[in-house]
């Protein structure tokens, strides 16, 4: 019983974060973090970088061009030929992101679903939360489809594809589910205790099988991303052109190295 609710527990993170674990004790944890200020647009024209605070807020490249504040940016060969690997990179890594995206939100109703058809008591409860789960489910993938698959990222994107009428649906779920575990488990009738068992006891197998193998492959996709997301970064650093305050372009940064400017910043 112990294992199961641990379990439970960790699926409702995995599912309200968006992340790349799920069941069990199996996860994994990516070797590399990196985050970024701007919302990005891939576009047969170029890939347009947009931030509300902080300066540049306006960045475009294409083809080895770059545009900032709408402003033109004169540029070496050599750095034009790193903008364009650059957009190159971006372009092959947009569609990656969205596969990903898509099937973690597939593993995590997957789960959430599961949990829900194997504890639930009532029929009509039961009926009710994989309803609601089914369209959540819908939402989510039309969401990704809509942005991430259209070339478009947003800061705090999965956010939103977790968002407050999802919170609710897991909350209802734990409440439900809780509620009636709890129930057969004070019952005290043997009947009951005999079914609670076989059904936590089923519920880790399935959840074994079906959620922890492919959301293990998932996070090995998603670390397969880490080397060009990291070549993102050396671009960055080798551009030899400055922006007008005399900084370098930075798009991307390892939250290693934004906790590292932090922390010098502070003293």
């Amino acid at each position: 019983m112990r294992r199961h609710m641990l379990s439970l527990m960790t699926l409702l993170v995995f599912a309200t974060a968006g992340g790349v674990q799920a069941g069990g004790n199996h996860g994994h944890h990516l070797t590399c973090s990196y985050t970024s200020d701007y919302d990005m647009q891939v576009q047969a024209q170029g890939i347009a970088f947009q931030r509300s605070s902080g300066h540049p807020g306006d960045v475009f490249m294409h083809d080895g061009k770059l545009r900032v504040e709408g402003q033109d940016v004169t540029v070496s060969e050599a750095d034009a030929a790193r903008l364009r690997e650059y957009e190159r990179e971006v372009r092959n890594l947009m569609p990656a992101v969205a596969g990903i995206a898509r099937d973690g939100v597939d593993i995590g109703y997957s789960a959430l679903t599961t949990v829900v058809a194997t504890l639930s008591d009532n029929g009509d409860e039961r009926t009710r939360l994989l309803r609601e789960l089914r369209d959540r489910h819908g939402e989510a993938m039309r969401h990704i489809d809509n942005t991430l698959g259209q070339g478009r990222w947003k800061v705090g994107e999965e956010g939103e594809l977790f968002g407050n009428e999802l919170q609710q649906t897991v909350a209802d779920l734990v409440s439900n589910v809780t509620r009636d575990v709890v129930k057969d488990a004070l019952s005290g009738d043997a009947g009951r205790l005999a079914s609670l068992e076989a059904r936590t006891d089923a519920l880790d197998t399935t959840i074994d099988k079906a959620v922890d193998a492919p959301a293990e492959k998932l996070g090995q996709r998603a670390e397969a991303l880490c080397p060009h997301l990291s070549h993102l970064q050396q671009l960055q650093q080798q551009f030899q052109f400055r922006l007008p305050n005399g900084e370098h372009l930075q798009l991307i940064d390892s939250n290693m190295e934004r906790s590292d400017k932090a922390s010098y910043a502070q003293r």
